[in-house]
């Protein structure tokens, strides 16, 4: 049995050792083995709240004197990213305003790196993680990526969380396509861009060490070794240098020399409790090292102590006494990140043993009022509560004006066993309770039965009604007449009563009995204690003429019905064959790639079915039939229904060619001939040829703490929409062009219409540079497409 002990503290100090740079020396530099493979990709090391309160700790007191917030309190709204593929970076969702923490651990999951390595190779480059006032060129280029030496910065991936994202997928490419000038072997190495300053041969034993030198293929020299808190000589070069002695100083040694390590083999929660079970131990002694379990930010401090004969067999230097098993009771419940610290003993720091986020269920009640119903002398409450402590019913008090009466909560509701494995579905309530007329203070508690305490799930008021003999009211809104007879509509509500009552519609003194039920949140939000479900809309059947028609409220109880208003309606004649020919219209005809589309709408007045259409392309003819929903032509053709649009396309061969439309008339009388038009369609699909995309930077606007920006643009050597990247004060974000502009396509045949942006993006006070370009999809430069000043 494993003694668990609660931790007083609940910061494990897990980002590094208590070491310095004066603590390292160029005899533990190697540079063919910079850092592990296993430290390298592993993606778990740090999770949100850990990088954010490493961030913290770096910049107690951000200064900000170049109008940037220092990394802690940077964000910025990122883009979505598909998969790049098996054994690639994931997909990346993105979102509004992420903090860099965030952005830092997305993209470390998603591309299966460590965040350590992120984080590092930010102060290695641009000294971001320590510095108290960064610029917009830290930002735009804040991991140095596609910055080589001997160039200027490529714009096209300026910005934080691009700079990220494409860093950490860089080198998941060295990783998967290995075969490059920097691999493991005997490869020479340049201590400088400078020829001049030479160059040795190294061993390179791993790929991630490998994959640093292609990220900054220089080694340090002796000079840059022997001060490796400052500068060497002109031949020294200080990227891969100070990659490793941020590491070591912050994380501990990145090959994971003399840190504690281990597995965790299970993970379990259980009601009231986690579950761990594994190993873990450190190599610097054959002694059972502590453990430390952190459930959300509450630690929880054992001993791996227990016999691991096969962890003995495997590391025969440091015993078997090094297994664990404990079960934790949780002290909250939701979903938290379990992670487990083994201890460090002598050289090295406290390392991660594994984190797993899981819904843990602990402490006191949970669950939800869904409804507090007021009826007629009475209030019915239902929904749902549990302890997590047990997987059986538990009791529900309900209040009523301080008078408690004990329910327990113990009927099924679905759904509540597939999201609270373990515990099943028979935890719902629905109580209706005997109150009188008035307004009242309903409370519900949900019952604790072991660590923690009772919990209010609700506490509302609520205005029950009672039959006082009144009439009801409402509103008579819509009497028309159509083809079918009179279409009526409205509401009507009783006052003593929150239930939907009848309407009873008379046509020329006949009548017919309707329910006001229907959905009317305009009643609901003015009269809130009778709720939503009190309106009609019913179809009458009546004869063509002139009609009076008159609306009644029934009382659901004693009390007379209200007359809610009469109207007089003129039904008109039913629809009928007259030997009239079709109507209608071809609004375009228009060629893309090796297709025709016709669009428009028809319908023959003597029926109120969709009728066909004949479309001939050079004699040729196709039947199709014209049953769109068009509403705007159901308005113009009261009667007759929306079901009268067409838009169809048919294959073309290259030319011109003639398009002819008829509507068919479905009884007597001649067909119409709605159009005929000529059509060209093209040659040849665009080819890449090198060209530069085009386009315009139309508009830009500022208001309400917002920059809106429109335009367009497109590359001749493709017809698909291509992305934008647009600058703020030199910090970019993509967007695709992808609206569309009608005009555009009429300027471009053959490129298609959906080549428009319209985009909007938050921003600060005050004046700001806005630069769009185009970017291209194939050979060839990007285009700018210009800049603009605004002021939000």
């Amino acid at each position: 049995m494993v003694v668990v002990t609660v931790l007083v503290a609940t910061v494990l100090a897990v980002f590094g050792a208590d070491r310095s740079a004066k603590a390292l020396s160029a005899a533990d530099w190697d540079p063919g083995h910079i850092i592990s493979d296993s430290v390298f990709f592993n993606s778990s090391t740090m999770n949100e709240s850990h990088v954010q309160a490493f961030l913290n700790a770096q910049v107690p007191n951000c200064v900000a004197a170049n109008g940037y917030p220092c990394l802690k309190n940077y964000s910025v709204s990122t883009w979505s990213r598909p998969s790049a593929g098996p054994g690639h970076c994931a997909a990346y969702t993105g979102a509004e305003n992420e903090p860099a923490a965030r952005i830092i651990v997305k993209v470390a999951q998603a591309c299966g790196i460590n965040p350590q390595v992120l984080l590092v190779t930010l102060q290695k480059e641009r000294s971001l993680i320590t510095d108290t006032s960064p610029t917009a060129g830290d930002y735009q280029v804040s991991m140095g990526y596609g910055c080589p030496d001997t160039a200027p910065c490529n714009a096209e991936f300026y910005g934080f969380y691009n700079q990220v994202y494409k860093a950490a997928w860089q080198f998941r490419q060295y990783t998967n396509f290995p075969d490059r000038r920097y691999k493991i072997g005997a490869v020479s190495i340049a201590f400088h861009p400078n020829t001049a300053c030479g160059a040795t041969t190294v061993g390179i034993r791993n790929q991630a060490t490998a994959n640093l030198y292609n990220y900054t293929p220089y080694q340090p020299n002796a000079a840059a070794l022997a001060n490796l808190n400052g500068s060497g000589d002109s031949c020294s070069s200080y990227g891969n240098r100070n990659f490793w002695v941020f590491f070591n100083n912050w994380f501990g040694s990145p090959t994971g020399a003399g840190n504690p390590f281990g597995n965790v083999e299970l993970y379990e929660a259980k009601p009231g409790t986690v579950r761990v079970a594994g190993w873990a131990l450190d190599p610097n002694t054959t002694e059972s090292i502590a453990v430390h379990v952190y459930v959300g930010p509450a630690g929880f401090a054992f001993t791996a102590s227990g016999s691991r004969p096969d962890v003995g067999a495997a590391y025969p230097g440091n015993g078997s006494a090094h297994g664990f098993d404990a079960t934790i009771k949780v002290p909250t419940s939701g979903t938290q990140d379990v992670c487990v610290y083994g201890i460090n003993v002598g050289q090295g720091v406290n390392a991660l043993i594994g984190c797993k986020r899981m819904l843990v269920m602990g402490g006191s009640p949970l669950g939800t009022v869904d409804t507090m119903v007021a009826g007629v002398g009475s209030v019915t409450v239902s929904g749902w509560t549990l302890d997590p402590d047990i997987t059986g019913p538990i009791p529900v008090h309900i209040y009523v004006d301080g008078v408690g009466v004990a329910y327990q909560a113990n009927k099924p509701r679905a759904g509540l066993a597939a999201t609270y494995p373990g515990y099943g579905d028979n935890h719902g309530f629905s109580e209706t309770i005997p109150v009188a007329p008035g307004d009242h203070r309903i409370c519900v508690y949900g019952i604790n039965t072991g660590p923690g305490a009772h919990v209010e799930l609700a506490c509302r008021t609520v205005s029950i009604v009672g039959e006082k003999g009144r009439s009801p009211f409402g509103n008579f809104e819509t009497a028309v007449g159509d083809a079918q007879g009179v279409r009526v509509g409205g509401w009507a509500l009783d006052p003593d009563t929150v239930a939907p009552i009848a309407v009873h519609v008379y046509v020329d003194g006949v009548g017919y009995a309707i329910r006001a039920d229907q959905t009317r949140t305009d009643v609901g939000r003015v009269y809130p204690v009778h709720g939503n479900q009190h309106g009609f809309a019913a179809s009458i059947p009546a004869a063509s003429g002139a009609r009076n028609v008159c609306a009644f409220a029934i009382n659901s109880g004693p009390g007379p019905h209200t007359l809610l208003g009469c109207r007089s309606v003129v039904v008109p004649d039913a629809i009928r064959e007259q030997g009239r020919s079709p109507i209608g219209r071809v609004e375009a005809v228009s060629a893309s790639g090796s297709a025709i589309t016709v669009s428009g709408w028809a319908l023959d007045q003597d029926t109120v079915n969709s009728i066909p259409i004949h479309v001939y392309v050079d004699g040729v003819g196709v039947a199709l039939t014209a049953d769109e929903p068009r509403p705007d032509v159901g308005r113009a053709y009261p009667g007759y229904g929306d079901a009268h649009g067409f838009a169809e396309t048919l294959g073309a061969t290259a030319g011109t060619h003639s398009v002819c439309v008829y509507a068919i008339n479905t009884g007597a009388g001649p067909h119409t001939l709605l159009s005929c038009r000529d059509v060209t369609v093209g040659q040849t699909a665009p080819v890449e040829a090198g060209r530069s995309p085009i386009g315009n930077f139309e508009a830009v606007t500022a208001a309400g703490g917002s920059i809106s920006i429109s335009g367009w643009a497109l590359d001749p050597d493709t017809a698909s929409s291509i992305h934008v990247h647009v600058y703020v004060d030199g910090v970019g974000a993509a967007y695709l062009a992808d609206e569309p502009r009608a005009d555009v396509g009429r300027a471009y045949p053959g490129l298609g219409d959906a080549h428009g942006f319209v985009e909007s993006f938050a921003a600060s006070p005050g004046q700001h540079t806005v630069c769009v370009y185009g970017i291209n999809t194939g050979a060839g430069p990007h285009t700018l497409l210009g800049c603009r000043a605004v002021t939000s």
